[in-house]
């Protein structure tokens, strides 16, 4: 059973809350960070370009990856190349496709050959893996954001999927696939087992990291422990 320490892939903190990613930032094996639209609607977040200056004085020197937000393409290269000035360590968020379902593959192609570090985002299928791959081989340092997730919310098993683009992207050393939407702990070990490269998660699932490795026995104890305490604390009686 792997403990933290033994954890090959990059951890990233995905969020909006900048108190959170400050403290996120002060744990040395959180290694980049990542957010999206809905992430910030949901912090309250109103001036986007403020909230991201906000992240980029407490966050200076790690990956840090924002979201573009038009539905017009040409749009979104004026805010990606915007976006992209913002830092050195800033990657930009392309989604696969506009709300159209028009594919981004060539607004991709012309920002990765133009130096711009691109994470694409919202990757579902291997066709649209094989798509981006061919995009982004021999551009800028480049993320492939594929939502194992919620490939796992729809009843499909993630991993043999992940492991393949894996293998589709191993002769590009410019693109790292990324590992996005987790549901537990456990799918930061099997992303780490497979070879992954990044997977983002929430403060949350990464608050449980420390649980790696623990013995069940006395993984058993604590929950007993913590039942009985809470009961205690509630001053439940019969």
């Amino acid at each position: 059973m792997p403990t933290l320490a033994d954890l090959k892939i990059k951890l990233y903190a995905d969020g909006a809350d900048i108190a959170s990613m400050q403290q996120m930032y002060q744990l040395p094996y959180i290694q980049g960070f990542t957010t999206n639209p809905t992430l910030m609607n949901k912090a309250g977040i109103r001036d986007y370009a403020a909230f991201a200056q906000q992240v980029l004085k407490v966050i200076p020197d790690r990956p840090v990856s924002f979201e573009v937000f038009s539905d017009d393409f040409d749009d979104m290269a004026r805010q990606a190349r915007l976006i992209a000035a913002w830092g050195e360590n800033v990657y930009v968020k392309i989604p696969v496709t506009n709300t159209k379902g028009e594919s981004a593959v060539p607004l991709i192609r012309e920002l990765t050959e133009a130096g711009v570090k691109l994470n694409v985002t919202a990757v579902f299928t291997l066709k649209q893996t094989d798509e981006i791959a061919a995009a982004l081989q021999n551009g800028a340092p480049a993320i492939l954001s594929i939502f194992a997730g919620r490939i796992a919310d729809a009843g499909m098993d993630p991993v043999p999927l992940m492991a393949q683009a894996l293998r589709l992207i191993q002769p590009m050393p410019n693109i790292e696939l990324l590992w996005a939407s987790p549901r537990e702990v456990f799918n930061v070990v099997q992303a780490n087992d497979i070879g992954c490269h990044i997977i983002t998660a929430t403060p949350d699932i990464l608050g449980k990291l420390k649980s790696l490795g623990k013995d069940l026995t006395e993984f058993s104890l604590d929950t007993v422990k913590m039942f009985f305490n809470d009961a205690t604390a509630a001053g439940f009686n019969l």
